[in-house]
Protein backbone atom coordinates (compact mmCIF):
# COMPACT_ATOMS: atom_id res chain seq x y z
CA UNK A 1 0.00 0.00 0.00
CA UNK A 2 1.38 3.36 -0.96
CA UNK A 3 2.34 5.44 2.10
CA UNK A 4 2.42 8.56 0.31
CA UNK A 5 5.67 9.77 1.98
CA UNK A 6 8.89 11.67 1.01
CA UNK A 7 12.51 10.17 1.77
CA UNK A 8 13.78 13.37 3.48
CA UNK A 9 17.59 12.35 5.14
CA UNK A 10 17.58 15.21 8.16
CA UNK A 11 19.92 17.92 6.26
CA UNK A 12 17.44 18.88 3.59
CA UNK A 13 15.63 21.55 4.17
CA UNK A 14 11.97 20.74 5.94
CA UNK A 15 9.00 21.24 3.07
CA UNK A 16 6.89 24.19 2.90
CA UNK A 17 4.03 22.64 4.84
CA UNK A 18 6.25 22.39 7.64
CA UNK A 19 7.09 25.74 7.94
CA UNK A 20 5.73 28.21 10.64
CA UNK A 21 4.72 31.57 10.64
CA UNK A 22 5.75 33.68 14.22
CA UNK A 23 3.04 33.93 16.64
CA UNK A 24 1.03 37.02 16.94
CA UNK A 25 -1.97 38.74 18.53
CA UNK A 26 -3.13 40.65 21.55
CA UNK A 27 -3.64 37.49 23.46
CA UNK A 28 -0.25 35.67 22.28
CA UNK A 29 1.81 39.38 23.91
CA UNK A 30 -0.54 39.46 27.09
CA UNK A 31 0.75 36.07 27.58
CA UNK A 32 4.15 36.13 26.66
CA UNK A 33 4.80 39.32 29.00
CA UNK A 34 3.34 37.08 31.45
CA UNK A 35 5.19 34.14 31.34
CA UNK A 36 8.62 36.21 31.07
CA UNK A 37 7.58 38.31 33.99
CA UNK A 38 6.63 35.74 36.72
CA UNK A 39 9.00 33.02 35.18
CA UNK A 40 6.26 31.01 34.42
CA UNK A 41 7.16 27.52 32.98
CA UNK A 42 4.96 25.88 29.94
CA UNK A 43 6.06 23.30 27.65
CA UNK A 44 4.73 25.91 25.09
CA UNK A 45 7.76 27.93 25.07
CA UNK A 46 10.44 25.25 26.68
CA UNK A 47 9.65 23.52 24.15
CA UNK A 48 9.15 25.79 21.14
CA UNK A 49 5.59 24.68 20.05
CA UNK A 50 4.86 25.60 16.61
CA UNK A 51 1.30 25.75 17.68
CA UNK A 52 1.78 28.26 20.81
CA UNK A 53 0.27 31.65 19.37
CA UNK A 54 -2.96 29.83 17.94
CA UNK A 55 -3.55 27.79 21.45
CA UNK A 56 -2.39 30.72 23.67
CA UNK A 57 -4.96 32.96 21.75
CA UNK A 58 -7.39 30.22 22.79
CA UNK A 59 -6.46 30.28 26.25
CA UNK A 60 -4.80 26.88 26.52
CA UNK A 61 -1.62 26.30 27.20
CA UNK A 62 0.41 22.99 28.38
CA UNK A 63 2.29 22.88 31.41
CA UNK A 64 4.77 20.29 32.72
CA UNK A 65 5.53 19.12 36.40
CA UNK A 66 8.02 16.79 38.45
CA UNK A 67 10.90 18.33 37.27
CA UNK A 68 12.76 18.15 33.67
CA UNK A 69 14.96 14.99 34.13
CA UNK A 70 13.28 11.87 33.13
CA UNK A 71 14.36 8.11 33.92
CA UNK A 72 13.54 7.04 30.56
CA UNK A 73 15.57 7.92 27.59
CA UNK A 74 13.23 7.54 24.62
CA UNK A 75 15.06 8.42 21.16
CA UNK A 76 12.39 10.80 20.00
CA UNK A 77 12.35 13.35 23.09
CA UNK A 78 14.31 16.08 24.01
CA UNK A 79 13.59 16.00 27.48
CA UNK A 80 17.07 15.67 29.59
CA UNK A 81 17.50 11.69 30.75
CA UNK A 82 19.43 11.15 34.07
CA UNK A 83 19.21 11.40 38.07
CA UNK A 84 15.87 13.88 38.30
CA UNK A 85 16.15 16.38 41.92
CA UNK A 86 13.73 15.47 44.60
CA UNK A 87 10.26 16.42 44.16
CA UNK A 88 9.22 20.47 44.94
CA UNK A 89 5.69 20.17 47.10
CA UNK A 90 4.69 23.64 46.50
CA UNK A 91 4.44 23.00 42.71
CA UNK A 92 1.16 22.08 42.52
CA UNK A 93 0.20 25.81 43.82
CA UNK A 94 2.78 26.87 41.81
CA UNK A 95 1.50 25.81 38.69
CA UNK A 96 -2.07 26.76 39.87
CA UNK A 97 -1.04 30.45 40.24
CA UNK A 98 0.54 30.28 36.69
CA UNK A 99 -3.05 29.05 35.34
CA UNK A 100 -4.55 32.23 36.96
CA UNK A 101 -1.89 34.51 36.04
CA UNK A 102 -2.64 33.47 32.79
CA UNK A 103 -6.45 33.39 32.61
CA UNK A 104 -6.03 29.98 31.31
CA UNK A 105 -9.62 28.61 30.25
CA UNK A 106 -8.09 24.92 29.44
CA UNK A 107 -5.30 23.82 30.75
CA UNK A 108 -2.88 20.46 29.40
CA UNK A 109 -0.68 19.17 32.17
CA UNK A 110 1.93 16.68 31.50
CA UNK A 111 5.24 15.52 33.11
CA UNK A 112 8.66 13.53 32.83
CA UNK A 113 8.33 9.73 33.53
CA UNK A 114 9.67 9.09 37.37
CA UNK A 115 10.03 5.76 37.70
CA UNK A 116 12.99 6.48 40.41
CA UNK A 117 9.57 7.23 43.03
CA UNK A 118 7.53 4.40 44.33
CA UNK A 119 4.36 5.89 43.31
CA UNK A 120 5.94 7.16 39.92
CA UNK A 121 4.58 10.77 40.63
CA UNK A 122 1.04 9.88 40.87
CA UNK A 123 0.81 11.52 44.14
CA UNK A 124 2.30 14.93 42.83
CA UNK A 125 -0.14 14.40 39.81
CA UNK A 126 -3.18 14.14 42.07
CA UNK A 127 -2.13 17.10 44.51
CA UNK A 128 -1.70 19.14 41.06
CA UNK A 129 -5.45 18.91 40.02
CA UNK A 130 -6.58 19.41 42.91
CA UNK A 131 -4.93 22.22 43.56
CA UNK A 132 -5.92 23.92 39.86
CA UNK A 133 -9.13 22.49 40.88
CA UNK A 134 -9.53 25.13 44.07
CA UNK A 135 -7.75 28.06 42.12
CA UNK A 136 -9.28 27.90 38.93
CA UNK A 137 -12.45 26.28 39.23
CA UNK A 138 -13.79 27.10 35.57
CA UNK A 139 -10.54 25.43 34.01
CA UNK A 140 -11.09 22.48 32.36
CA UNK A 141 -8.13 20.09 32.68
CA UNK A 142 -6.37 17.92 30.61
CA UNK A 143 -3.59 15.08 32.21
CA UNK A 144 -1.37 13.61 29.11
CA UNK A 145 0.13 10.67 31.96
CA UNK A 146 2.78 8.53 31.82
CA UNK A 147 2.31 4.96 31.76
CA UNK A 148 2.67 4.75 35.65
CA UNK A 149 4.17 1.17 34.56
CA UNK A 150 0.76 -0.17 34.20
CA UNK A 151 0.42 0.45 37.91
CA UNK A 152 -3.14 0.19 38.69
CA UNK A 153 -3.27 1.97 42.06
CA UNK A 154 -1.11 4.85 40.30
CA UNK A 155 -3.41 5.26 37.70
CA UNK A 156 -6.73 5.53 40.37
CA UNK A 157 -5.00 8.21 41.83
CA UNK A 158 -5.63 10.42 38.38
CA UNK A 159 -9.21 8.59 38.05
CA UNK A 160 -9.99 10.05 41.60
CA UNK A 161 -9.27 13.49 40.97
CA UNK A 162 -11.59 12.92 37.54
CA UNK A 163 -9.79 15.37 34.57
CA UNK A 164 -12.41 15.88 31.91
CA UNK A 165 -9.55 14.81 29.66
CA UNK A 166 -7.04 11.89 30.07
CA UNK A 167 -4.37 11.15 27.71
CA UNK A 168 -1.29 8.68 27.05
CA UNK A 169 0.63 8.61 24.06
CA UNK A 170 1.26 5.49 22.16
CA UNK A 171 3.86 7.68 19.97
CA UNK A 172 4.76 4.74 17.55
CA UNK A 173 3.28 1.76 15.21
CA UNK A 174 3.93 -1.67 17.77
CA UNK A 175 7.11 -2.52 15.75
CA UNK A 176 9.14 0.34 16.49
CA UNK A 177 7.90 1.23 19.91
CA UNK A 178 10.88 -0.87 21.54
CA UNK A 179 13.63 1.31 19.06
CA UNK A 180 11.36 4.61 19.77
CA UNK A 181 10.17 4.30 23.02
CA UNK A 182 12.80 1.94 25.37
CA UNK A 183 11.70 1.18 28.19
CA UNK A 184 7.84 1.31 27.56
CA UNK A 185 5.67 -1.10 26.17
CA UNK A 186 3.05 -1.16 23.30
CA UNK A 187 0.44 -3.27 25.16
CA UNK A 188 1.01 -1.57 28.66
CA UNK A 189 0.52 1.40 26.97
CA UNK A 190 -2.95 0.02 25.13
CA UNK A 191 -3.61 -1.44 28.79
CA UNK A 192 -3.53 1.92 30.23
CA UNK A 193 -5.52 3.48 28.02
CA UNK A 194 -8.46 1.09 28.25
CA UNK A 195 -8.63 0.83 32.00
CA UNK A 196 -9.30 4.44 32.49
CA UNK A 197 -12.08 3.95 30.28
CA UNK A 198 -12.92 1.23 32.58
CA UNK A 199 -12.80 3.13 35.55
CA UNK A 200 -15.02 5.79 34.64
CA UNK A 201 -13.21 8.49 32.82
CA UNK A 202 -15.24 10.29 29.88
CA UNK A 203 -12.59 11.34 27.87
CA UNK A 204 -9.56 9.08 26.69
CA UNK A 205 -6.96 10.35 24.30
CA UNK A 206 -3.68 9.85 22.16
CA UNK A 207 -0.81 10.63 20.10
CA UNK A 208 1.19 9.20 17.69
CA UNK A 209 4.39 10.65 15.68
CA UNK A 210 4.69 10.09 11.53
CA UNK A 211 8.13 9.72 9.96
CA UNK A 212 9.72 7.60 11.89
CA UNK A 213 9.81 4.39 9.29
CA UNK A 214 6.05 3.44 9.90
CA UNK A 215 4.04 1.81 7.26
CA UNK A 216 0.00 3.04 5.93
CA UNK A 217 -1.00 -0.44 6.89
CA UNK A 218 0.82 -0.10 10.36
CA UNK A 219 -0.75 3.71 11.26
CA UNK A 220 -4.03 2.16 10.22
CA UNK A 221 -3.58 -1.12 12.74
CA UNK A 222 -2.75 1.48 15.36
CA UNK A 223 -5.78 3.48 14.74
CA UNK A 224 -7.88 0.30 15.49
CA UNK A 225 -5.94 -0.94 18.79
CA UNK A 226 -6.93 2.46 19.90
CA UNK A 227 -10.59 2.32 19.13
CA UNK A 228 -10.96 -1.36 20.53
CA UNK A 229 -9.39 0.53 23.94
CA UNK A 230 -12.46 2.51 23.51
CA UNK A 231 -10.26 5.77 23.50
CA UNK A 232 -11.74 8.79 22.10
CA UNK A 233 -9.43 11.06 20.36
CA UNK A 234 -6.25 10.59 18.31
CA UNK A 235 -3.89 13.33 17.80
CA UNK A 236 -1.34 12.80 14.36
CA UNK A 237 1.57 14.68 13.64
CA UNK A 238 5.43 14.73 12.04
CA UNK A 239 8.18 13.68 14.08
CA UNK A 240 11.04 16.03 13.78
CA UNK A 241 14.26 15.24 15.32
CA UNK A 242 14.90 17.37 18.36
CA UNK A 243 18.96 17.11 17.64
CA UNK A 244 21.69 14.95 16.40
CA UNK A 245 21.55 12.62 19.19
CA UNK A 246 18.30 11.78 18.31
CA UNK A 247 15.99 9.59 16.64
CA UNK A 248 16.60 10.30 12.94
CA UNK A 249 13.47 11.59 10.21
CA UNK A 250 12.79 8.86 8.04
CA UNK A 251 10.07 10.36 5.88
CA UNK A 252 8.21 13.90 5.77
CA UNK A 253 4.87 12.18 5.42
CA UNK A 254 2.28 14.88 2.86
CA UNK A 255 -0.50 16.33 4.02
CA UNK A 256 -2.79 14.61 1.60
CA UNK A 257 -1.40 11.77 3.86
CA UNK A 258 -2.11 13.42 6.63
CA UNK A 259 -5.62 14.11 5.99
CA UNK A 260 -6.48 10.11 4.65
CA UNK A 261 -5.43 8.92 8.19
CA UNK A 262 -7.77 12.02 9.73
CA UNK A 263 -11.20 10.40 7.20
CA UNK A 264 -9.95 6.96 8.24
CA UNK A 265 -9.88 7.55 12.14
CA UNK A 266 -13.35 9.67 11.40
CA UNK A 267 -14.73 6.51 9.92
CA UNK A 268 -13.27 4.47 12.79
CA UNK A 269 -15.56 6.10 14.78
CA UNK A 270 -12.51 8.64 16.93
CA UNK A 271 -14.55 11.60 18.49
CA UNK A 272 -11.85 13.77 17.06
CA UNK A 273 -8.77 13.13 14.66
CA UNK A 274 -6.26 16.05 14.70
CA UNK A 275 -4.49 14.89 11.92
CA UNK A 276 -1.45 17.04 10.07
CA UNK A 277 2.14 17.93 10.32
CA UNK A 278 2.25 20.51 12.90
CA UNK A 279 -0.07 18.81 15.04
CA UNK A 280 1.12 18.16 18.58
CA UNK A 281 -0.31 15.90 21.31
CA UNK A 282 -2.09 19.26 23.11
CA UNK A 283 -3.62 21.09 19.67
CA UNK A 284 -6.75 21.78 19.69
CA UNK A 285 -7.02 20.70 23.72
CA UNK A 286 -9.75 22.69 24.21
CA UNK A 287 -12.25 20.90 21.37
CA UNK A 288 -11.64 17.37 22.54
CA UNK A 289 -13.75 17.72 26.52
CA UNK A 290 -17.12 18.32 24.66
Amino acid sequence: MNTETIAAPVHKPKPKWLRVKLPTGKKYTELRSLVDKYDLHTICTSGSCPNMGECWSEGTATFMILGNVCTRSCGFCGVKTGRPDTLDWEEPEKVARSIKLMKIKHAVITSVDRDDLKDMGSIMWAETVKAIRRMNPDTTLETLIPDFQGNERNIDRIVEVSPEVVSHNMETVKRLTREVRIQAQYERSLGVLKYLKEQGIRRTKSGIMLGLGETEEEVVQTLRDLRAADVDVVTIGQYLQPSKKHLSVKQFITPDQFKKYETIGLEMGFRHVESSALVRSSYKAQKHIN
